[in-house]
């Protein structure tokens, strides 16, 4: 062999040569097995995408209030859906890690909590939902309930399932100050089953009272709604109740105090079922004129003159008596209807010795049934009315108790916001 057929291709031979490989390495990079063009890499991501669609559940979860929320109802606002599946999990805890009790819905299309929750608490909810083919599908959220600071709450009087007289006013105490009162009573509904109108009346900022023109009728119903929840009572303050109450109204009782003959004449529907001698208040400490509700009821109860301002000199009460038998509340500021045992039997019927009560005869221990004070006592309950009259001194302050017939009716009604 020569040199030159022993030296191979000469430079540009092997370029050529190296050029070729290089066309045939980077064609392999590009190309499908099949050749293909470079469209085969699409084909191979949609093969993908369509193939974890596939495994994917068609259910949808939705979960309210929206993830985050810092100001969420304590009534309406959790709620867990689902669209295109059926919940099969739902669990719901709160910041200290309690499970709160809730309901799947018998269609397996939603969840809710069971009770009203805490305000200012933070929530978590884990829900589950399956698909027609059995694929899963998992939502989680979490919320803040809004805060003591940011609403504002209504306790209210009578209780649901009592039954009271006729002058029981629907009574309620909101704990924040109302400023947006028209939207406030707007909210509040309180109705009777004997169709008489009903108004509210605001006392100040903080209470609101319902009544008819004239007293309820006896053996009536009447039903209080308060859909508070998300109203604005006052700037950034929203109201959180939705509730419904009923009370039943017993028979008519009116009993009627003139203190100057000192007798009261205790009626049903109209009619006198009993007179009895009372003692009222002394020429130095009248008792208020005015019809007066019974609002609360005390078997036996404490009287401290020093709590209502009757003080010696040593800054010590004028009386404390430890155990005032039948003792039944007629004011704020401490008027009471009640059993007197410590004094002559005399006063009663013949002079006013008290410092603005009315007293009864009794005995001492609230337990000898046949006292004048026993009686009344035993035929009252709270919402009767104590219509007292003759005794020299104002009409009680309509907001000074439950005391809001004192008002007639064009006045009552100036004081309604809507």
């Amino acid at each position: 062999m020569t040199d030159s057929r022993r030296r191979g291709p000469g430079r540009k031979g092997l370029a050529a040569v190296s050029a070729l490989v290089g066309g045939v390495l980077v064609l392999s990079a590009c190309s499908s097995d099949d050749g293909d063009k470079a469209s085969g890499g699409k084909e191979s991501q949609n093969q993908v995408d369509e193939a974890a669609a596939k495994k994917t559940s068609a259910a949808q979860i939705k979960i309210a209030p929206k993830n985050g929320s810092d100001n969420a109802s304590i009534n309406s606002a959790a709620k867990v859906t689902v669209s295109d599946g059926t919940l099969s999990d739902v669990s719901m805890t709160n910041d200290a890690g309690k499970a709160v009790a809730g309901k799947i819905s018998p269609d397996k299309k939603s969840w809710q909590p069971s009770a009203q929750l805490e305000r200012a608490t933070k929530y978590k909810i884990a829900a589950t939902a399956e698909d027609s083919e059995g694929r899963k599908a998992h939502e989680n959220s979490s919320f803040t309930t809004v805060s003591k600071a940011n609403s504002f709450i209504g306790n209210f009087t009578p209780e649901d399932g009592s039954t009271v007289g006729v002058g029981m006013p629907v009574s309620i105490n909101f704990d924040k100050a109302i400023s947006n009162k028209k939207d406030v009573q707007s909210a509040i509904k309180v109705s009777s089953s004997s169709g008489q109108e009903v108004v509210g009346h605001w006392f100040g900022a903080n209470r609101l009272d319902f009544r008819p023109e004239d007293y309820w009728k006896g053996n009536s119903t009447v039903t209080l709604k308060m859909s508070l929840d998300g109203v604005e009572g006052a700037d950034g303050v929203y109201g959180v109740q939705e509730k419904t109450v009923q009370f039943k109204i017993g028979r008519n009782q009116v009993s009627i105090v003139d203190a100057k003959t000192k007798t009261m004449k205790v009626t049903r529907d109209g009619k006198v079922v009993k007179s009895i001698p009372i003692s009222a208040g002394s020429p130095e400490n009248k008792t208020y004129n005015g019809k007066m509700v019974v609002s609360e009821m005390f078997k036996e109860t404490r009287m401290d003159g020093a709590t209502v301002g009757f003080k010696d000199g040593d800054g010590k009460g004028e009386y404390d008596i430890k155990d005032v038998p039948h003792a039944m509340r007629l004011s704020n500021s401490g008027t009471f209807i009640h059993g007197n045992y410590w004094g002559s039997p005399s006063i009663f019927g013949g002079a006013n010795t008290s410092h603005g009560c009315i007293g009864l005869q009794d005995a001492k221990g609230a337990n000898d049934k046949s006292t004048p004070g026993s009686w009344f006592y035993e035929n009252s309950i709270t919402g009767d009315v104590v219509d007292v009259r003759n005794t020299g001194d104002k009409v009680i302050a309509p907001d000074n108790g439950l005391n809001g017939w004192n008002m007639d009716w064009a006045q009552w009604k100036a004081g309604s916001a809507v």
